[in-house]
């Protein structure tokens, strides 16, 4: 998996987040998913590169391939 994305108890409470801060996953999917382009995501959210923000999606990618039982 991508090494991008970390999640760690003493971080967010295990949520994965953008290895070096402290957004979450789900925030930047949300920014996404309101329309925002990769550009916008990252002037809002400095820490974080374009290739930030891909990582993400690549992470809920490979998370919607889990099979759910």
């Amino acid at each position: 998996m991508n090494e991008c994305i970390v999640s760690d108890l003493s971080v967010c409470g295990g949520e994965p987040c953008v290895k070096g801060t402290r957004i979450p996953v789900k925030v930047v999917l949300g920014h996404l998913a309101a329309g925002e382009s990769v550009p916008e995501i990252v002037r809002n959210l400095p820490p974080l590169t374009e290739d930030d923000v891909r990582a993400c999606l690549e992470y809920a990618s490979y998370l919607s391939t889990e099979w759910v039982a």
